[in-house]
């Protein structure tokens, strides 16, 4: 029983800083650094922990999950350097690919794009038809508006990690009912 309460406990808060980095992303077009860090030390605390407590078989190997946030960053570090991705959303998409590892990490790069590319649409609209007449200063709306071409990638990985965390089983009642 301790052992789901710690996996809950630490898999509702990388929920809620997501919610938090796609809203700052939003909002101001910034993912704070200290986003991703909580994301990448809560799962380690969580695998520390569910390991003591004999509960880690909800996550794959270490590994496994060491290699999916390797490759993660090693491609969100070449799209940041073409200048295709910021900084901060290749940090965030790191540190989600670590929870997910390399079971969950196709679902995550999958589910990620498709949200991107939603994201990337409604930009295009926004920039072609500009609905909204006084966008709040310095947010997503208003840069596009002025003609911007800047998705707030945070949302999509968030969404991504989302439906990851459904594909692997983190939000199944069955596997919660194992602990």
């Amino acid at each position: 029983m301790i052992a789901l309460i710690v996996f809950l406990t630490c898999l509702f808060s990388v929920i809620w800083i997501g919610v938090l980095s796609g809203m700052s992303d939003f909002k101001g077009m910034t993912i704070p650094n200290w986003h991703s860090g909580f994301v990448l030390s809560v799962f380690f605390l969580c695998y520390l922990l569910l390991w003591f407590l004999g509960g880690d078989h909800v996550f794959a190997s270490l590994s496994s999950h060491l290699l999916s946030a390797l490759i993660v960053f090693v491609v969100t570090l070449g799209m940041f350097m073409a200048g295709g991705l910021g900084a901060a959303d290749s940090k965030l998409g790191t540190s989600y690919a670590l929870w997910v590892g390399l079971k969950g990490l196709l679902p995550f790069l999958f589910y990620m794009a498709l949200a991107g590319g939603v994201l990337a649409l409604i930009a295009i609209l926004l920039r072609r038809f500009k609905p909204c007449k006084a966008p709040r200063d310095g947010g997503w709306i208003a840069r596009v508006q002025a003609g911007e071409s800047r998705v707030p990638y945070g949302i999509a990985i968030v969404v991504g990690a989302l439906a990851s965390f459904v594909k692997i089983g983190y939000l199944d009642f069955g596997v919660w009912g194992s602990f």
